[in-house]
């Protein structure tokens, strides 16, 4: 514990009935007092509906070995808390994020950070993977890539540990930088530029393109920035970079190289590497899947992991929770692809849809959040492109997803059927009454819209 507060910049305060407090281990950290386990340290972090401090108590009685809190709270919190080893701090978050850069500094080992609008944690899976084929590799959890959860996941690091790979998002100029400065990258590999949370943008794209530009700044000039050769604004963040930069894509910038793409039941993709022609059959949808197994060959290569090794493990990938999962339901197959949307990830997936065979091709497409005042235009793009991709049955589900059956309906292409449903229990009853056996559905859609409820009510029978 005296090395946690160390790390954290804590004073270490205990009842003097808790001799040896110091000298206590922490066996995880945590800023949830419902999954806290016993022996982990909690740090009373405030978010923005609820404060950690009002949780301490069950913390502890769930089996916390102690709690970082606020200077400012300590006068209001109960005896029961008081009476247990706490490391006081001025904020807890800050003091997690400290902790974490400490624990990162002390490591030996190389971290990969990954971002881009689209494709982050599918990246990371599929980097992870690919090392892991040579090398011990921690991979951050889920999609755990905001300041609170990436330190969470960089105190899961062990000295045996040679790789961590992680996830970074933002929603905003200056969030990545500040990530990096915890995580202090090796290498970074950046997946596109998209329109995600264009809302917190005023500049747009460009301006997304600048925020995402700070991993490429972050790394050292002995470090690597694998950038995708496809995107136009990414191709570009290596002219400027002291280190060294590796594209990858399927332009004549990539090595590797993806030189042919085939949808279907699964994702075969052909990619030349080092004059090296390849073939990877992916149990994955999506051509956007292609560009992430691209990223992972060349970290895994810049790696010195044998290229038939990586190969290997990455046609042993899965799709992730509600990340394309496939699912046989009512004779139907159910592409639940539910954990989040943007315009970029729902025309691919639309693309992954069309290639599948079927009786009747169903988009279930729900609101795609953080867009802004370019909501309306971004979601009537897609509804175009669903229809002239031959999707037979188009669904919006909540408000601007409106917009995309109406451009859906507008493309004016023969036997297109499309409605607008208000939310996601509306779509699951119209699944319910309409869904036939032989029909292949995607679900996609924003997490706010929580579109997994539609499936739930499918499953339900």
């Amino acid at each position: 514990m005296a090395e946690a507060a160390l790390g954290c910049g804590a004073k270490l305060e205990a009842p003097a009935s808790a001799s040896g407090t110091g000298a206590l281990v922490a066996q995880g950290y945590s800023i949830d007092s419902r999954t806290v386990g016993a022996g982990e340290l909690f740090f009373a972090v405030r978010g923005e509906r609820l404060d950690g401090h009002d949780f301490i108590a069950g913390a502890l009685e769930r089996g916390a070995l102690a709690a970082v809190v606020s200077r400012a709270r300590v006068a209001s919190l109960p005896d029961a808390v008081l009476d247990a080893p706490l490391l006081i701090v001025e904020d807890p978050l800050q003091a997690l994020q400290a902790l974490a850069a400490h624990v990162r500094r002390h490591w030996g080992g190389r971290v990969v950070a990954v971002t881009g609008s689209a494709g982050k944690t599918s990246t990371k899976d599929a980097i992870a993977a690919a090392l892991g084929a040579k090398f011990n590799v921690l991979k951050s959890l889920g999609n755990l890539n905001n300041g609170f959860g990436l330190p969470l996941q960089l105190l899961r690091l062990e000295p045996e540990h040679e790789f961590a790979v992680i996830e970074m998002g933002m929603n905003h100029a200056g969030e990545i930088a500040q990530l990096a400065r915890i995580a202090a990258p090796d290498w970074g590999v950046i997946t596109n530029v998209g329109m995600a949370h264009v809302e917190n943008f005023p500049d747009g794209q460009g301006g997304i393109a600048r925020a995402k530009y700070e991993l490429v700044e972050a790394l050292p000039a002995t470090g690597v920035a694998f950038l995708n050769c496809d995107d136009r604004y990414v191709a570009q963040f290596g002219r400027d970079f002291a280190g060294k930069a590796v594209y990858f894509g399927a332009g004549p910038c990539a090595d590797p190289q993806i030189t042919a793409i085939r949808e279907g039941d699964y994702l075969q993709v052909e990619i030349l590497s080092e004059a090296n022609t390849v073939t990877l059959n992916l149990p994955l949808l999506g051509r956007h899947n292609a560009t992430n197994v691209a990223a992972a060959l060349a970290v895994a290569r810049e790696a010195g992991v044998p290229l038939l090794d990586a190969i290997k493990a990455l046609e042993a990938l899965t799709a992730g929770d509600k990340r394309g999962q496939v699912l046989s339901l009512q004779g139907a197959i159910v592409i639940n692809d539910s954990y989040n949307s943007n315009p970029e990830a729902l025309k691919s997936m639309i693309q992954a849809l069309a290639a599948r065979p079927a009786l009747r091709r169903i988009l279930v497409a729900g609101e795609m959040l953080e867009l802004g005042d370019h909501a309306p235009a971004l979601h009537a793009e897609c509804g175009k492109a669903a229809a002239e991709a031959g999707i037979d049955v188009i669904i919006g589900v909540r408000c601007n997803a409106e917009h995309l059956v109406l451009a859906a309906t507008e493309a004016g292409i023969t036997g297109v059927e499309a409605r607008f449903l208000p939310d996601a229990e509306s779509a699951g009853a119209w699944l319910k009454e309409n869904l036939k056996s032989g029909d292949v559905v995607l679900i996609k859609g924003s997490r706010g819209v929580r579109l997994e409820r539609a499936i739930a009510m499918i499953q339900a029978e």
